[in-house]
């Protein structure tokens, strides 16, 4: 018994003298726990993006179909033709107003979760936001359709009650709608962990001095709540341009948007140095987007 000891005794002091020199060196202890996710993200998620770019330079032998490996910037020059330039501007329009949309919806809602509603209707509240997320991606836009397409339930009711129906399926108004309507949950998230963390003693100085509450939302609680209204927005954003689905399924087969055009010439034209090509048009613009934002100071709350 006393030999079986023996090893394991010197286990113990293997691992106790490890623990002592981790102790002792805080950076070692960092560089071991972070450098198995930022080896993953590496090569999971930077090589592929390098790999991506790569890919945009090259070309497909329209004869044999086949990818030929010789730099050219076609693929790019291409993107800078009126066609694709118009399909950008729409896609990047509809982001914006579908991003204007969320926040303008998102601020009283979350305001309400955040300072006027009690604990039980709070966690009511939320439980409502985050359901729709619980339910598949296309059984939302599915119920959408339902909604929106000729002799749908929008069309049948205005039409009972004699507005007319407004034909709204397969129309960019109707995409704009259905991205608003399922990126709105990351829009309130953000904004009410924002809102909430306004201290009460900001909102009970400005009424002390004698703001009405009109002046204090514009002087305190927008500037306050900004950082939200900022992750919320690149989310919606982001998401929306580069979504492919909802443009297939609620625009049809003639809407054009930077996904859907990205997914056609991945797998009906077969294009992939031209949809890598394309898939970087939303990254450049989230960098611009990012860099204006920290520009403009709305990061330092974060």
């Amino acid at each position: 018994m006393a030999e079986s000891a023996r090893p394991r005794a010197r286990q113990s002091d293997g691992v106790a003298r490890i623990n002592a020199a981790l102790w002792k060196r805080a950076w070692l202890r960092a560089t071991l726990t972070l450098t198995p996710p930022l080896a993953w993200f590496l090569v999971i998620y930077v090589a592929s993006l390098v790999v991506m770019l790569v890919t945009a330079f090259w070309t497909v032998n329209p004869l044999a179909n086949t990818l030929e490996h010789s730099w050219t910037l076609a693929n790019f020059r291409t993107i800078f033709t009126s066609t694709y330039l118009t399909i950008i501007g729409r896609t990047v329009v509809i982001a914006a107003l579908v991003t204007i949309t969320d926040a303008v919806i998102a601020f009283p809602f979350a305001f309400f979760m955040a300072r006027v509603a009690g604990p039980r209707s709070r966690r009511i509240l939320f439980s409502a936001v985050l359901l729709p997320l619980w339910a598949s991606y296309l059984a939302r836009v599915y119920a959408w359709i339902a909604i929106l397409q000729k002799g749908g339930v929008l069309n049948w009711t205005l039409g009972h009650i004699g507005l007319g129906a407004p034909n709204l399926g397969y129309t960019n108004v109707a995409i704009w709608l259905v991205f608003s309507y399922i990126w709105l949950p990351f829009m309130i998230v953000p904004v009410y962990s924002a809102l909430e963390r306004i201290p009460d003693s900001y909102l009970e100085a400005s009424a002390d001095l004698g703001a009405r509450n009109w002046r204090t939302t514009l002087r305190i609680v927008l500037p306050l709540a900004l950082p939200g209204v900022v992750a919320g927005s690149i989310f919606t954003f982001s998401l929306t341009l580069g979504d492919f689905i909802t443009p297939i399924l609620i625009g049809g087969a003639s809407s054009n948007f930077v996904g859907n055009v990205i997914y056609s010439n991945i797998g009906t034209a077969g294009n992939l140095p031209f949809a890598a090509a394309l898939a970087v048009v939303p990254i450049v613009i989230m960098s611009i987007y990012l860099l204006g934002a920290r520009a403009l100071g709305a990061f330092e709350a974060l």
